[in-house]
């Protein structure tokens, strides 16, 4: 926050995308905590070891230091921080911290999904009733040809529904509280921008679905790549293909 506040550098990675001094100075504060483990660590900011290595692995970090970096760039206060925790293929444990409210919302197996504010007063989340009309959190930049045909189909199955529009893993706080119903994304996103968010849920008896196949996702692919995805909490039912 100090960094949003009072300015920061930007630097171009190799694949084009821009990261700031804030993301890498978060991903070094978490590493070294995290290392105390000795479990390994899969982050967006850290050198990732090779599938060959990974795929033997038990457990595993996964970390997104600074999650919604163009938003940060642009000043805008919609970006996180996430850490899940990996046994096998399958999430955990989870935890979503929004740095510029100062919450953190965690939870996972055997881990009643709770938000803890920067007084450290807790707000146990329970069960959710699905929303009149249906609501659907989704990034700004939603709704281009394959996020239209999904609208029509939720059209068909529920009627009307409302969008909320907005950036980074901050969705997930949305989905655990109640306040959307379904998080759509057809556009690209790492098993790190996720994983925690899916902990949660599963906490909470939702998931999160390939867009195509209707399977649970995974963790650890050989491809850190996510599938089209639509996360759900627990009372949603899809009645569509």
């Amino acid at each position: 926050m100090d960094e949003f506040r009072d300015g920061f550098e930007i630097y171009t990675k190799i694949d084009g995308s821009p990261v700031t001094s804030a993301d890498l100075a978060a991903s070094k504060i978490i590493a070294s905590v995290l290392s105390k483990t000795n479990v390994p660590i899969i982050g967006e900011e850290l050198e990732k070891d090779s599938f060959a290595q990974r795929k033997n692995w038990r457990q595993h970090w996964s970390v997104d230091p600074l999650d919604g970096t163009k938003m940060f760039l642009v000043k805008q206060p919609e970006f996180s921080i996430n850490i899940a925790f990996i046994e096998g293929d399958r999430p955990v444990f989870g935890l979503i911290a929004d740095p510029v409210k100062g919450l953190i919302l965690f939870g996972g197996d055997g881990i009643v999904p709770t938000i803890l504010n920067a007084n450290n007063n807790f707000q146990v989340l329970k069960d959710v009733d699905i929303n009149t009309p249906i609501t659907i959190s989704c990034s700004r930049g939603f709704k281009m040809s394959s996020g239209n045909h999904f609208l029509d189909k939720i059209e068909q199955q529920f009627g009307e529904y409302r969008l909320i529009r907005k950036s980074s893993s901050l969705k997930f706080y949305d989905l655990a509280k109640g306040n959307s119903d379904l998080y759509p994304r057809f556009a690209p996103t790492m098993e790190w921008d996720i994983s925690a968010g899916h902990a949660i849920l599963s906490a909470m008896g939702g998931k999160i679905i390939d867009a195509d196949t209707n399977e649970e996702l995974t963790y650890n692919k050989e491809s850190l790549f996510n599938p089209n995805f639509i996360a759900m909490h627990n009372n949603v039912i899809l009645e569509f293909e």
